[in-house]
């Protein structure tokens, strides 16, 4: 099972950013899959998730700014983020559950200028 971000990096305020996760190893198209963060100091949390059929749900902090979405015959997982804030920066982690639980080794964005 692999799970493997990327398109992070160092953006400015208002920037936009687009993260990708391609999975394998697992029945992709079965499981929910989610992006979660951690800043330092702070503990993990939910920033969107998205079923297999396509059903998505967003953290507060997020909504109108954030959108998640799937390729199933891809296998691929992608968070596109715009108009970001400074309280956006942290690592960012691609999940994937289906009562098993999997996790990518995440990647960085910064939001700074």
């Amino acid at each position: 099972v692999q799970l493997v971000e990327s398109g992070g990096g160092l953006v400015q305020p208002g920037g936009s950013l687009r993260l990708s996760c391609a999975a394998s190893g697992f029945a992709f198209s079965l499981f929910v899959m989610r992006w979660y963060r951690q800043a330092p100091g702070k503990e993990r949390e939910l920033v969107a998730g998205i079923t297999g059929g396509g059903s998505t749900n967003y953290a507060d902090s997020v909504k109108g700014r954030f959108t998640i979405s799937r390729d199933n015959a891809k296998n691929t997982v992608i968070l596109q983020m715009n108009s970001l804030k400074s309280e956006d920066t942290a690592v960012y982690y691609c999940n994937a559950v289906l009562g098993l639980n999997y996790w990518g080794q995440g990647t960085q964005v910064t939001v700074s200028s």
